[in-house]
């Protein structure tokens, strides 16, 4: 027996059906704790049982319903509806669709290709509750980035000065000192009529503690300069939109420094943490968002291959007749590529054997972005093989072949 479920905001269709494509049940089920008792009623009545659960496949891996699912102990595959929508037209080619008839599918695509679908990984609800907090900094990053673009994209229309006083900072407006000055001189004017002492307030505020005086007086200079200006009315409006949007990158520059230490500190309590940090590059956060990706069920990927392809690392060959292509994959875990990333960059200057492996790379012909993910490629096979064996990273076996003798001759 297989299972199926369409599932929606308020409502579920499901369906079971035989070895034989026979429908022996179908039902509607609210979202809801009496809706979770039918369906379980239902699958009882079809022979389900602890000793041999029948499997059911939908089209999320979130929500309660996967949640209980998931706590019953039964296998739950979670199918990408492009490919449901791809089995449709396998029964229906005239385009008819119906919540019934997808349940059908679903359940279908379990009795047919069970084998070609990966269930839902059996992680530890700690691995599951690092992911929810990972994934949810992450997007607060993502948040953040997009309101600062959005604050600079508007400062640029009418308060340049600003902008130079912060263009040699790494962080720009991001800074605490570049949002403490914008709060009480949202304006060119209100700028130009700062005195010293107000200024000088403002940045000790942001907590600033070295070089006070002279931080100050550059600050004092870039922003009296004479500059062009907007209207006097439009400039004034355009300071009470600068208010609103600062607003917003204060809120999602909050939420990301607080989610980032519930994030560590829940991370830390894993006993994957201690592994996945000895590797170069992997600081707590980063490898939070890496532990949220790939879970700590270690059956749920067999090969280092299985777990590079998933993080769209390994390149992937398209063969037609003579024609024969290799290129990089874009149907990947965007968030562990994105984390990835950042991985492969920090190890750069960690770790001697990446450097040297990253500049083989270059030297082969690989631009940036193909010897960085090559790197990470080779980083996320020696994870694999670490967490499967209960081993932390070592340098010299990870780059057997001899580096240079600093990252000064290795550049």
């Amino acid at each position: 027996m297989t299972c199926g479920i369409d599932w929606a905001e308020d409502h579920h269709d499901v369906a079971v059906v035989d070895r034989d494509a026979r429908l022996l049940g179908k039902l509607r089920i609210n979202d809801d704790a009496p809706g979770f008792q039918d369906l379980l009623r239902l699958l009882a009545e079809h022979g389900d049982n602890p000793d041999d659960p029948i499997p059911i496949a939908i089209e999320t891996s979130r929500g309660l319903l996967v949640a209980c699912l998931r706590a019953s102990g039964r296998r739950v595959y979670a199918i990408n509806p492009m490919a449901v929508a791809r089995y449709r037209d396998r029964h229906v080619v005239s385009g008819k669709k119906s919540d019934h008839q997808d349940a059908v599918v679903l359940a279908n695509i379990l009795r047919t290709d069970a084998e070609l679908h990966r269930p839902l990984p059996d992680d530890s609800d700690l691995a599951r509750a690092i992911a929810v907090l990972a994934r949810a900094q992450q997007d607060a990053v993502w948040d953040r980035t997009r309101a600062h673009n959005r604050l600079r994209s508007h400062l640029r229309e009418y308060y340049p000065a600003i902008l130079e006083a912060f263009a040699d900072k790494r962080e720009r407006l991001l800074a605490r000192e570049a949002r403490a000055i914008l709060a009480i001189a949202p304006t060119p004017d209100q700028a130009a009529r700062l005195t010293r002492s107000r200024l000088r307030a403002a940045v000790t505020r942001a907590g600033r503690q070295r070089r006070i005086e002279a931080e100050t007086d550059r600050l004092l200079e870039v922003l009296h300069r004479t500059r062009l200006r907007q209207p006097a009315l439009v400039e004034k409006a355009m300071g009470h939109q600068t208010r609103a949007l600062l607003a917003q990158l204060e809120t999602a520059c909050r939420a990301c420094d607080e989610l980032a230490h519930e994030t560590e500190e829940l991370f830390l309590q894993h006993p994957d943490a201690e592994i996945i940090t000895s590797f170069p590059g992997l600081a707590v956060l980063t490898g939070a968002r890496i532990l949220a990706e790939i879970g700590d069920d270690r059956t749920r990927f067999d090969t280092a291959r299985d777990l590079k392809a998933y993080a769209g690392s390994a390149p992937v060959t398209r063969e037609s007749g003579k024609s024969r292509r290799v290129s990089h994959r874009r149907i990947k875990n965007s968030r562990l590529a994105a984390a990835g990333r950042h991985w492969s960059f920090a190890a750069l200057t960690a770790s001697l054997g990446a450097h040297s492996h990253y500049n083989r790379r270059r030297e082969a012909g690989d631009r940036y972005h193909a010897a960085l993910r090559n790197l990470f490629n080779r980083l996320i096979g020696q994870l694999h093989h670490c967490l499967t064996t209960r081993q932390k990273f070592d340098e010299a076996i990870a780059f057997a072949r001899p580096a240079p003798q600093s990252l000064a001759t290795a550049a």
